[in-house]
């Protein structure tokens, strides 16, 4: 499972990219729309609209379970240990997952959050609790009644929720974003009124703000402002008046360099190598070892009196330093 994971990251990033609206259906390496298309093409103008929905919506759900997916096991593994959270996300960088992400968000966000890929009358409940009426060429392009999408906007915090937490203390991975010039990626996203994407989108700038340049700060004071009101500081912040736009994305291969190494260790004592008998897990239950049978010699009732004579009773006690020792 170890040496495995890179590659179970490598196949989720690819069928994140193959479900992304931004890419070409002829450069797509999966065919993720095996299970929607018919074995005949439609004939007419309904069906076509509809297998256009059915497409989109598809690609939706997958967007939407993928980045759910690599968030809880981000904050699983986090929760768990800290290496091994930091182990998926160095193969997560490794994978390009940082450009693919900003690729995603690289288009009209505010389009992606508002198209109707859904027909009202066939989703759940109303396929089940209404009759089913016939569908028309007008009811398709008038969609449903919700101004945005709750698919595509939880896919887009799950992705911004994603690259925070692959960035976050990270100055290698931070200039990452500087170098793919992330800044104007994400201020796009900020048209989308929504608290909690805005607020992620925030810290992703604050991160980098540093490393922008001072002409940066000078031009883009509103979004400057909207930082310092929305998102936490701390006593030592210097994002809003770093100057740091000599450094290089190398400049801070080292500390990158170095938490692989830690990582490895980290991996070869838990895992490579088998445990040492005194570091094999003990049952501290009561309960449990109470329960236990445990295989006596036959004489033992007859010499069990002897014994605890000799042992227990005719040994003095000091019952205050033992109840203080423990």
């Amino acid at each position: 499972m170890l040496y495995s994971l890179p590659q179970y990251m490598i196949a989720l990033l690819k069928i994140l990219l193959a479900a992304a609206p931004t890419s070409k259906a002829k450069t797509d390496s999966i065919n993720i729309l095996a299970d929607v298309l018919p074995e005949e093409m439609p004939i007419t103008v309904l069906q076509s609209m509809k297998l256009g929905i059915d497409v989109n919506r598809h690609k939706e759900i997958i967007v939407k379970s993928i980045s759910a997916l690599l968030l809880l096991l981000l904050k699983h593994f986090k929760l768990n240990h800290i290496y091994q959270f930091e182990y998926v996300s160095q193969h997560l960088v490794f994978a390009n997952c940082i450009p693919l992400i900003l690729k995603f968000f690289n288009q009209n966000i505010l389009s992606y959050i508002t198209a109707k890929n859904s027909i009202s009358v066939l989703d759940y409940p109303c396929c089940t609790i209404q009759d089913l009426p016939e569908l028309t060429t007008e009811s398709l392009e008038a969609g449903d009644n919700n101004q945005f999408c709750w698919r595509n906007l939880f896919s887009c915090i799950n992705l911004l929720r994603l690259l925070n937490k692959l960035t976050k203390w990270k100055h290698s991975r931070t200039m990452m974003l500087v170098v793919f010039k992330s800044a104007p990626i994400l201020k796009r996203a900020l048209k989308v009124k929504q608290a909690m994407l805005q607020l992620y989108v925030l810290k992703l700038l604050k991160i980098q703000t540093k490393y922008l340049g001072r002409q940066w700060r000078k031009s883009n004071m509103k979004t400057m402002s909207a930082i310092y009101q929305k998102v936490r500081h701390r006593m030592n912040d210097d994002w809003a008046y770093g100057n740091d736009i000599d450094a290089r994305p190398w400049d801070f291969q080292a500390e990158e360099c170095t938490l692989r190494a830690n990582i490895e260790a980290f991996n070869s004592r838990r895992y490579d190598r088998p445990q040492d008998s005194e570091f094999s897990p003990v049952d501290n239950c009561l309960q449990s070892v109470l329960g236990q049978r445990l295989d006596l010699p036959e004489d033992f009732h007859y010499s069990y009196e002897i014994w605890l004579e000799r042992e227990v009773f005719s040994q003095p006690i000091c019952w205050e330093e033992l109840l203080q020792n423990h």
